[in-house]
């Protein structure tokens, strides 16, 4: 298993816009139908990789916790299905159906999506502040398939939590670490 971190762009970056599927309703969403007042989580996740499959329970929990305090979370996968059929979109529904997500699940089959946001790796996380300004971008939390770390999310929580109480998010961010973006040749 490849091992590759999330390129950590700039803090203080716009949020890319996107018009892409939602595997589940069929609608196309744009970044401002998903935006929050309050921040709008955008990770890049699939359904194939281990590091996401290792997270995917409790990463379900966190955006349904957060989403009830008015924080927006979307998942793209932008994986060429060609090579990795495992992340087409009818496994992509089924995945969200499994997990019980509570956030829409877009394909992003042209890339276009992961080159503007610069994603590396699945799992890839960004949080952006009201005025869709990267405040953080890394790791859910330690935990890795072969570490036997427990999954609680704590990176990301920590930075939600503090945007939801009017604190900075620490500048002292850790990459996240996953299987790199199945890119189309």
């Amino acid at each position: 298993m490849a091992k590759t971190p999330s390129i950590m762009v700039p803090l203080g970056t716009q949020a890319p816009d996107f018009c892409l599927p939602d595997v589940v309703s069929g609608r196309m969403l744009t970044l401002a139908d998903i935006r929050s007042p309050v921040a709008t989580v955008v990770m890049f996740i699939c359904n194939h990789c281990p590091f996401v499959k290792h997270i995917i329970a409790e990463l379900s929990v966190v955006a349904a916790e957060y989403g009830r305090k008015n924080i927006s979370f979307v998942a793209i996968n932008s994986n060429d299905v060609a090579s990795y059929p495992d992340d087409s979109p009818e496994h992509m529904k089924e995945a969200a159906g499994r997990y019980n997500f509570t956030f829409p699940y877009l394909y992003d089959e042209s890339q276009d999506a992961a080159r503007a946001y610069q994603a590396a790796c699945t799992p890839d996380f960004y949080v952006f502040d009201r005025d869709l300004k990267c405040v953080y971008r890394g790791q859910f939390d330690d935990a890795r398939p072969d570490n036997g770390v427990a999954v609680t999310g704590k990176d990301l929580r920590l930075a939600l939590n503090n945007l939801l109480s009017g604190e900075p998010v620490s500048k002292e961010q850790i990459p996240s670490l996953g299987c790199n973006i199945k890119w189309k040749s």
